[in-house]
């Protein structure tokens, strides 16, 4: 398996983030809190369709479907914590690595509970080391159901 991060698995689509962090679908959502992460899931049947719009037209713009051997994440992490952007963008980076290197932990599962769209919130106040991170990661990917 390559340990690889493409531009196909960045989650980019306005109305998928939208539905990612709306309170009126928490039905469908599916959350897992665990230190410093708050993730928020979203499988590809679980998208609230409008009556003119297809899948197709929500995925992002890229060529490849959407398939649960490429699903897409998003990372975020509070301008209201974090003031300077030298600190977010070097917990999103420790956090792309982590996701990077252990996401084979949650493409082994059966492609039923492969979520197609994923949320990481960083939510810790302090900047915390990679290993804390990595950590939560996997345990992350193993309560993911």
């Amino acid at each position: 398996m390559t340990f690889t991060f493409k531009k196909s698995e960045r989650l980019n689509s306005k109305k998928v983030i939208e539905q990612l962090f709306d309170k009126k679908g928490r039905g469908q959502i599916k959350s897992v809190f665990l230190y410093p992460f708050r993730v928020s899931c979203l499988g590809v049947r679980d998208l609230m369709l409008g009556d003119s719009e297809s899948a197709s037209e929500i995925l992002t713009p890229n060529p490849q479907p959407l398939t649960p051997e490429n699903p897409q994440i998003l990372i975020s992490v509070s301008k209201r914590s974090f003031k300077h952007a030298v600190d977010r963008n070097l917990i999103k980076r420790r956090t792309r690595e982590a996701y990077r290197l252990n996401k084979h932990l949650l493409l082994q599962k059966p492609v039923s509970q492969i979520p197609a769209y994923i949320a990481f919130v960083y939510i810790a106040k302090t900047i915390e080391d990679y290993a804390k991170i990595e950590k939560s990661m996997k345990t992350i990917f193993q309560k993911m159901v």
